[in-house]
């Protein structure tokens, strides 16, 4: 049983990585004021969470963690075209993020994570996003508190794409 479930998470990184690669190719097909909701969903899919905006505009994020290093939101207008696609992962959405946020505000930023982390002990959980900065591999992570507030923030390497490199 465990060896079925290696392999069926293999082959959703595979996916999700051939899906990421494909991301430049779809995102040139699509333009601000042009492109319709039903094309952005015909070249992404479903998206993992849906927020309303007070203009009455809606944003659709495209998450590509944990295999990529990026995540997108996209946001159709009340005239139901495009008006704004955003690749969030980046320092400064990162240089946001307060402490006293709370998990909806960051996920609403950043989108989904690619990998959390409970530490019950401690009444903490820590989200981590993959980016690039640069040439640079990193991660960014958030420290919630018990109350799901944060406490705290930080840029590291990321370790994941040292190992590989070394």
């Amino acid at each position: 049983m465990g060896r079925i479930s290696r392999v069926a998470g293999l082959w959703a990184l595979v996916g999700a990585a051939l899906l990421a690669g494909c991301d430049p190719q779809r995102i040139s097909e699509l333009e601000e004021g042009v492109a319709t909701e039903a094309d952005m969903r015909a070249r992404f899919g479903e998206p993992a969470a849906v927020y309303g905006e007070a203009n009455g505009a809606r944003t659709f994020e495209y998450p590509r963690q944990p295999a990529g290093q990026v995540n997108y939101m996209i946001t159709i207008g009340t005239d139901g075209r495009m008006s704004a696609l955003r690749q969030v992962l980046k320092p400064t959405n990162f240089a946001r993020v307060e402490p006293g946020w709370d998990k909806l505000q960051v996920r609403r930023l950043l989108g989904l994570p690619a990998r959390t982390t409970r530490y019950e002990m401690k009444n903490e959980e820590i989200w981590d996003w993959r980016f690039a900065d640069g040439q640079e591999a990193k991660v960014f992570s958030v420290t919630f508190d018990r109350d799901g507030r944060v406490t705290s923030s930080a840029t590291t390497l990321d370790a994941k794409e040292l190992g590989q490199k070394g």
